[in-house]
């Protein structure tokens, strides 16, 4: 990723007016998101129940959009590298995985039929996305996959079995989060985290000033994720091989710090 483009910030008078002069057909758009972001923001203090209520909007119009792919074509090759990744990374059918944020199952039905049946848990704060990940499963014909999927309304996951998952991936969900939000999931994945297991997560990198653009996008440093891992009792580490991939985030790889 471009140096300039690290350092960018989105969120600054000067970025917006630079952008708008650049993309002129993008100004309603944005202009549209941001009423939106107002009306939720004073409708939905809390940010999960925002979030929700960004997702029931979304999903209403496009499911492929409300996960962050523009079309269904976008949305099959954004899964099918999550998935190729993983297994690079030692993904076996035997793992227990857990997928937080699983959205419509861009890349979980992939998982879903990879993994021996019943190994694939797939969790969502929207329930309007959860419908879809449903409807994901019957088109792909997984029933018989016994995928577990479940609405939650937070990230503690205090209703799953301790040690038990091998593997945990969570792709473009911190890059919507606050740092508290964030906080919460690295304070209680260590417990779910089987030993030996690990956990990645994407995120929207900036080696300038951290940032956000509305309350729907967050730009985080590197080095402020490791150290709030570390802080809870994890080791974590920059995975550098998957810049190389077409995807505008990055990724960080969270495990016990018995495992290093």
């Amino acid at each position: 990723m471009p140096k300039s483009e690290l350092s960018r910030n989105r969120s600054s008078l000067g970025h917006k007016l630079r952008y708008a002069l650049r993309y002129p057909g993008r100004i309603p758009r944005y202009l549209r998101r941001a009423a939106r972001d107002n009306w939720l923001g004073l409708r939905h203090r809390d940010h999960v129940a925002y979030y929700r209520a960004v997702m029931a909007a979304d999903t209403g119009r496009s499911p492929e959009r409300a996960v962050g792919s523009g079309s269904e074509e976008r949305w099959l090759a954004l899964g099918q590298m999550q998935f190729d990744y993983l297994v690079e990374h030692g993904l076996k059918p035997q793992d227990r995985m857990l997928e937080i944020g699983c959205g419509n199952l861009r890349a979980g039905w992939r998982f879903i039929g990879y993994l021996d049946p019943g190994r694939y848990y797939g969790i969502d704060i929207s329930p309007d996305i959860l419908l879809e990940a449903q409807h994901t499963i019957v088109q792909r014909g997984l029933q018989d996959r016994l995928p577990h999927l479940a609405l939650v309304e937070n990230l503690t996951l205090d209703f799953l079995p301790s040690g038990w998952f091998t593997v945990v991936h969570a792709h473009s969900l911190f890059s919507h989060s606050p740092l508290e939000v964030i906080d919460e999931c690295l304070a209680h994945v260590g417990r779910v985290l089987a030993p030996g297991g690990f956990f990645d997560f994407t995120y929207d990198r900036t080696e300038g000033t951290e940032h956000q653009v509305l309350r729907e996008d967050f730009y985080y440093r590197t080095e402020t994720l490791l150290s709030l891992a570390e802080r809870h009792g994890l080791i974590a580490r920059f995975m550098d091989d998957w810049e190389r991939r077409p995807h505008g985030q990055s990724k960080i790889r969270v495990t016990h710090a018995a495992a290093v």
